[in-house]
C-alpha cells in the first residue's frame, strides 16, 4: 500500500508536550547500556564460539571493522518501518497507513564487507492518548542515547510542524551522530523536497543528510553507506546469519495485527492487540494459534465479519506472510476476544510486549 495514504500527524498542544516531556525525562534517567555479553567470562565466551561454527568471528575485532546501532526515529508514519525493510532486503517490520502501526522495537542486522549495522525501528513519537501511547513514546526515546547513529526521518510530503520540532529537540540532545533522512521523495516534486530540507535544517544541525524513497529503492544503499560511515570500530554484535532479534511468536503477533489494521482501516486499529498462543512444528506444517484482542464487543464483531468472512480474510493474508518468513506451510487458527481497557492497564500492556523496557 502506498505511503501517500497515511494521515497527517496530530499537532501537539502545550499541555500534551509538557506531559510527554516529563515521561521522556523519566525514560532518559532509566536508560541502561546494552551489553549482550554481560555476566559472561572470557572463558565462557570462548566456549560459546567453539561450540557453534556460526559464531566464528562473533565478538572478535577485525582490523578496521566497524559495527554499531542505528535508530530510526520520527513522527508516526514517517516511513521508518518501510525504510527498515528496504535496508534489510525483505519484510521484517509491519507497515500500514495507520498511526502507531509499529509498537515494538524491531532490530534488523545488515552485514556488508567491513561493517555490521543493527537497525532499530522505533514506534513513532506522538501525542499519547492512553497508557499504551506513553509506553510507545518511552520505547522510542530509550533508543536515542543507546545507539551510535540516530536517523531522523521526515516525510517529504507533509508540512513540518510542532510535532517534528518536539522530536528534533530530543534528537538534538542525544549523544549520537545525527543523520537527516527525507523520506517518500517519489511522492514529492523537487521544489517540495528542497523546501522540506530547508525547513528541516531550521529545526537542528545534522552530521549528514540524504533524500530517499524506500518503495522505489532510491538512495537506500546510499543511506546504509551514510550511516555506516559514522560507526565506531568494533566487533560483530550478532552472528552473520542472524537477521532479526524478534522471536517467532512476536513475528506471528505482528503480522496478524498488520492484516487487521489493513483490513479494518480506521474502524478499530488502536484497540487491537495480538498474542501468539502456540507454535508447533510438525513434519508437514507449522501449526500456529493466535488471539486478537479488542476493547469492545462491537469491535469483535467487525473483525469476525458477517459469517466469519473478515477473520477468514485476515487469516489468509497473515498466513501468506508467515509461510514466506518461516519457509514452510502454515496452518493458522485465530480467535477474537474482548479485553476492555487494556491500553490503560500496565499489566496488560506488558503482557502484549509493548512496554518500553522490553
Amino acid at each position: 500500500m502506498s505511503d501517500n495514504m497515511q494521515p497527517i500527524d496530530e499537532i501537539l498542544d502545550d499541555e500534551s508536550l509538557d506531559a510527554v516531556d516529563a515521561e521522556a525525562t523519566e525514560a532518559y534517567e532509566d536508560v541502561e547500556e546494552f551489553d549482550p555479553f554481560e555476566g559472561m567470562s572470557d572463558e565462557e565466551l570462548d566456549a560459546l564460539c567453539d561450540e557453534d561454527d556460526s559464531l566464528a568471528g562473533f565478538g572478535d575485532v577485525e582490523p578496521g571493522f566497524r559495527s554499531g546501532f542505528v535508530a530510526l526515529v520520527g513522527r508516526p508514519n514517517a516511513g521508518k518501518s518501510t525504510l527498515l525493510n528496504a535496508c534489510y532486503g525483505k519484510k521484517v517490520a509491519i507497515t500500514s497507513p495507520v498511526a502507531q502501526t509499529t509498537r515494538r522495537r524491531m532490530r534488523a542486522v545488515v552485514n556488508r564487507p567491513g561493517y555490521q549495522l543493527v537497525f532499530v525501528d522505533t514506534p513513532g513519537i506522538h501525542k499519547p492518548k492512553d497508557g499504551l501511547g506513553s509506553e510507545l513514546n518511552k520505547s522510542a526515546l530509550f533508543e536515542l542515547n543507546d545507539v551510535d547513529v540516530v536517523a531522523f526521518l521526515i516525510d517529504a510530503t507533509k508540512p513540518i510542524g510542532r510535532g517534528d520540532a518536539w522530536v528534533a529537540e530530543r534528537v538534538k540532545n542525544a549523544r549520537s551522530k545525527k543523520v537527516l533522512v527525507l523520506t517518500k521523495a517519489d511522492e514529492a516534486d523537487p521544489a517540495q523536497v528542497m523546501e522540506q530540507l530547508k525547513a528541516a535544517h531550521e529545526l537542528m544541525e545534522y552530521d549528514d543528510e540524504i533524500v530517499t524513497s524506500s518503495v522505489k529503492n532510491f538512495n537506500v544503499d546510499a543511506f546504509i553507506e551514510t550511516v555506516a560511515h559514522f560507526l565506531p570500530e568494533g566487533p560483530r554484535w550478532f552472528p552473520e546469519d542472524m537477521g532479526t532479534d524478534a522471536s517467532d511468536e512476536t513475528l506471528v503477533a505482528e503480522f496478524v495485527r498488520e492484516k487487521v489494521l489493513r483490513r479494518t482501516r480506521d474502524e478499530i486499529p488502536h484497540s487491537v492487540g495480538v498474542i501468539c498462543d502456540a507454535l508447533e512444528q510438525t513434519k508437514k506444517v507449522l501449526r500456529v494459534h493466535a488471539t486478537i484482542y479488542v476493547e469492545r464487543e462491537g469491535q469483535k464483531g467487525i473483525i469476525i465479519g458477517k459469517g466469519g468472512e473478515m477473520i477468514k480474510r485476515i487469516g489468509i493474508d497473515a498466513r501468506r506472510d508467515l509461510e514466506r518468513i518461516f519457509g514452510t506451510q502454515v496452518f493458522l487458527e485465530l480467535d477474537v476476544k474482548v479485553k476492555a481497557g487494556w491500553r490503560d492497564d500496565e499489566a496488560q500492556i506488558r503482557r502484549f510486549g509493548y512496554n518500553a523496557e522490553d
